[in-house]
């Protein structure tokens, strides 16, 4: 019993921390839905971050029931902490499956999205920096085309093969690159596609394992209230 006791503070104070957790990862994978919302025709992707506010919202009770509890045992709060645990539980449970959905159809949805825009983008070999959806997203990503910068040239009609790719395939540190095919070394080398997927399944593993280890912990939180009610047993019925 003393060891139920001791590990249900511990959890209790450890559930106050990765309450947090679940808070940096839900507004990160929300913002970044938010951020490329053009790419991303079914505004339910962002639901495992919101899955995660709500988890981490109903985690602090949690854990100051487990830490009262630890010092004062009441059958009210056991049966409360055991209802808190479940419904956790189906949370994160629900949180991690569409974390490990998401991260595995996106990829196609992205590559089509990026690819439509790469071919309805105008651009002309000029000084214009250009500040549609597409030159934001290489500047914020630092990449160039899908793939990479030859994606601009099969963008083009077959009868014009222009010498350059618009000004934000730049390199930031090159601030005098013009998107001249003739200094490749000032592109960045690397595709928005891959990076943005990159950003993408980091955050939804980030989601996902996050779940797995707390449903671990939830399962030990609630064995350990478990050996308390059973040291516990009931004295009145009427609380049924």
């Amino acid at each position: 019993r003393s060891f139920a006791q001791s590990l249900l503070r511990f959890l209790g104070f450890v559930f106050w921390g990765t309450a947090a957790a679940q808070v940096f990862g839900g507004v990160w994978i929300i913002l970044m839905f938010k951020n490329y919302r053009y790419l991303f025709q079914e505004s339910y992707l962002s639901l495992p971050g919101w899955l995660a506010l709500a988890t981490a919202l109903i985690l602090l009770p949690t854990g100051v029931l487990a830490v009262s509890l630890s010092v004062k045992c009441s059958r009210n709060q056991q049966g409360t902490l055991m209802y808190l645990l479940l419904l956790l539980l189906c949370l994160e449970m629900s949180s991690a499956a569409l974390a490990r959905s998401y991260c595995v159809r996106t990829a196609s949805q992205l590559e089509s999205a990026m690819g439509y825009l790469v071919h309805q983008h105008n651009w002309t070999c000029s000084q214009d920096p250009g500040n549609s959806s597409v030159d934001v997203l290489q500047r914020k990503l630092q990449c160039c085309g899908v793939h990479n910068y030859t994606d601009w040239l099969k963008a083009s009609s077959s009868w014009y093969h222009p010498a350059c790719v618009p000004e934000s395939c730049c390199k930031e540190k090159h601030s005098h690159c013009r998107g001249d095919l003739g200094h490749v070394e000032l592109l960045s080398e690397e595709g928005c596609l891959k990076k943005l997927e990159d950003q993408l399944c980091f955050s939804m593993l980030y989601i996902f394992w996050c779940c797995i280890v707390l449903s671990i912990l939830e399962l030990l939180a609630g064995v350990s209230n478990g050996i308390l009610m059973r040291h516990q047993p009931f004295h009145e019925l009427h609380i049924l």
